[in-house]
């Protein structure tokens, strides 16, 4: 399971040459039996090399972490990012004008940042104050823009073409990225990967148990839960969809 963040901009760099490069790729593997998959031949390729990556540098990584760090000290550090994408999280909300989020959003900062220590608490939660996480794609989706084909992005792992395409907004509101000078701000965004990857090491070992073919099981998880993001957990048929 591929867990590098998003927002890396090397990584992002990486995923827009592949697309680019792999234009007339994907327009030769259009041939996949689900019609919201129709590059898998593609995708099963990025999915395999990410998945090397992974087991050869990530989840060693992440696992090391886990077992190396107290679980207060991890749970400090999810924290602390969390904090700083509750920030995008409530302008996404606002431009959703889903206001009583974006408010929510907005107040778990003010809370968690000032009486937290940064985030590194999370004061907001107990008080009632949920998380709602919000992204550009959410948001892109909310105003009726179609998924698009399913992508694997290499390292950056499942996407759409419109959640592919949301990627350098969302890498703009990223506060990980405002970090200065860059040696912290590149330890952040390593610091966040690992800590994401660490997190996923129970889900991904379930999927290697249950999943028969885990590239199969992994882009029907992301686009359920794509929609239901989108939607707030009742996603109406989607015009791109196969009718049952």
């Amino acid at each position: 399971m591929t867990a590098f963040t998003r927002s890396a901009p090397a990584a992002r760099r990486l995923a827009g040459i592949a697309l680019l490069a792999g234009a007339g790729l994907l327009a030769g593997c259009a041939t996949g039996p689900n019609p919201l998959d129709p590059f898998e031949p593609f995708n099963r390729g990025v999915f395999n090399f990410n998945e090397k990556v992974d087991n050869a540098v990530l989840k060693p990584v992440a696992t090391a972490y886990r077992d190396t760090l107290p679980s207060p000290v991890r749970t400090g550090v999810s924290n602390f990012f969390g904090n700083l994408g509750d920030v995008w999280s409530g302008v996404n909300s606002l431009l959703q004008l889903k206001v009583e989020d974006a408010a929510n959003s907005l107040m778990r900062v003010a809370i968690n940042t000032t009486l937290g220590l940064y985030g590194l608490l999370d004061w907001a939660t107990p008080m009632g104050l949920d998380r709602h996480r919000e992204d550009f794609g959410q948001t892109l989706g909310r105003y009726g823009v179609p998924t698009g084909p399913y992508l694997v992005l290499p390292l950056l792992g499942p996407s759409t073409v419109r959640d592919t395409a949301a990627l350098p907004v969302d890498h703009r509101g990223d506060l990980v990225h405002e970090i200065d000078p860059t040696a912290s701000r590149n330890a952040a965004i390593v610091t966040r990967a690992v800590d994401t990857r660490a997190n996923l090491l129970g889900a991904s070992r379930v999927m290697e148990e249950v999943a028969l073919d885990r590239y199969t099981f992994t882009r029907d998880a992301y686009l359920q839960k794509r929609r239901a993001d989108v939607f707030d957990g009742l996603p109406p048929p989607m015009p791109d969809e196969p009718k049952d």
